[in-house]
């Protein structure tokens, strides 16, 4: 398991905080129910139902350990402390691609990245070509469509 550093705003370590206090009060809870109730519907063969609950308690299990790693090793992200003379995780940033329009994505670390929502992970070729760069320039991104060249015209 990798101990790199985890970026979060204070609303992502909370909203995480949350979805682990979740899941390991409610969700391991009702996993183990089916687990109980599958294992007194079998006979001496193993039955399907019995299989996914034990599937679906891994599951269960590796989300609270991987959410369990990202807090540990969470740098929370506080918005006072965010500059805007060049793109940095927790800038929002308005861009212009080639067909003049205006879109607007947040940097945000890979825990927090929800791109239909215009939060971005640093990790991801966009971030990556957007962190260090200023009000002004152009970058270029490798996208699956092919490159797409986007000019910075905001930092927030």
């Amino acid at each position: 398991m990798s101990n790199k550093e985890n970026f979060l705003t204070p609303e992502g370590l909370v909203r995480l905080e949350e979805e682990l206090e979740y899941l390991r009060t409610v969700r391991r809870q009702e996993v183990a129910e089916k687990i109980q109730q599958s294992k007194e519907l079998r006979s001496s063969v193993i039955s399907p139902e019995y299989e996914e609950a034990k599937n679906e308690q891994g599951f269960v299990e590796g989300k609270i350990l991987e959410i369990e790693r990202v807090i540990k090793n969470a740098k929370i992200i506080h918005h006072e402390d965010i500059n805007v003379d060049f793109v940095q995780v927790g800038n929002e940033v308005r861009v212009q691609p080639q067909d003049g329009s205006e879109e607007y994505y947040t940097i945000v670390g890979s825990a927090e990245a929800k791109p239909g929502e215009g939060r971005i992970s640093n990790e991801s070729p966009m971030g990556k070509a957007l962190l260090g760069k200023r009000v002004g320039d152009e970058v270029e991104v490798e996208a699956p469509a092919g490159p797409l060249k986007l000019r910075i015209l905001e930092i927030k």
